[in-house]
């Protein structure tokens, strides 16, 4: 793996170069992950053309790491703080892997009074791409955290698009706040979709014409989250063209419903696997 700190949109950035001619563009603002390019040069994520590069705001699109709260289930600000601080690119003498780390500061212990590690991890094989969120609990007392890699993936069209794997699974549906199981073999998107599910055993397919994407997930994290905006919730989203729902669709591995109480001393960690099928 090749890797080089660039500038993207105005931002410090650093891109990976994976010996089968894929790529990996990482933002060191939230160590949020921008694109993926595979070796046949498709764009694997869906990136906002109006997201917001100031240093300071949550970026739209990617696969930005919420964290240690999800959504606004908390006191923190909303999907916690890691996604809005710089982190620092560390080596590692993992293959084909970049390595990212984000330490407890004066401004986080303001917000979360707690001793910790992040550690985001990005590996590329071939037609794969793997990301692993570890936190350490640093601190002389143990403490408790929620977690999301929030993953935006590009599809041509959201309409041609369907989502299969989740059949069986429960869900809290969380536009009519409704807990059912899902009866639908695949899920289709015609206008706003947030669902929480318990996280299936066997990797989701996201077929479309073009292709499938198999996305897999770690037992840690037991939820799988599926957002799409639809096109009145799009169109209010300042940072996103009105049309860019129909390009993008979030599958997210998290743990949130039962949040992780971790020792001192003790580490966990969460990833999810992104492969082109």
């Amino acid at each position: 793996m090749e890797i080089s700190s660039i500038e993207f949109r105005g931002q410090p950035a650093v891109c990976a170069r994976g010996a089968d001619g894929s790529s990996l563009t990482v933002a060191l603002h939230g160590a949020q992950v921008l694109s993926w390019i595979t070796a046949d040069g498709v764009e694997r994520l869906y990136l906002s053309p109006r997201a917001i590069f100031d240093g300071q705001a949550a970026i739209r699109g990617g696969v930005p790491i919420c964290c240690p709260q999800f959504n606004q289930r908390g006191m923190l600000p909303k999907h916690g703080f890691m996604r809005n601080l710089p982190w620092e690119t560390q080596a590692t003498d993992t293959p084909d892997t970049l390595r990212l780390t984000l330490r407890d500061s004066e401004a986080t212990r303001k917000l979360w009074p707690h001793a910790f590690e992040a550690r985001l991890e990005a590996t590329l094989a071939a037609g794969k791409l793997r990301l692993a969120l570890t936190l350490f609990n640093t601190d002389h007392a143990p403490w408790t955290f929620a977690a999301a890699l929030h993953t935006y993936l590009r599809v041509d069209d959201i309409a041609q698009v369907r989502l299969e794997g989740l059949q069986g699974a429960n869900r809290w549906d969380s536009l009519r706040d409704d807990r059912h199981v899902e009866t639908a073999p695949a899920l289709h998107f015609d206008a706003e979709f947030d669902s929480v599910y318990a996280a299936p055993l066997k990797p989701l397919r996201l077929v479309q014409p073009a292709g499938t994407l198999e996305i897999s997930q770690s037992a840690s994290c037991t939820e799988t989250v599926v957002w799409n905006p639809g096109a009145v919730l799009g169109a209010k989203l300042a940072d996103m063209p009105e049309d860019g729902f129909r390009h993008m669709l979030c599958v997210e591995a998290a743990r949130i419903d039962e949040p992780v109480l971790l020792a001192p001393g003790a580490q966990w960690q969460g990833w999810q696997q992104l492969c082109v099928s």
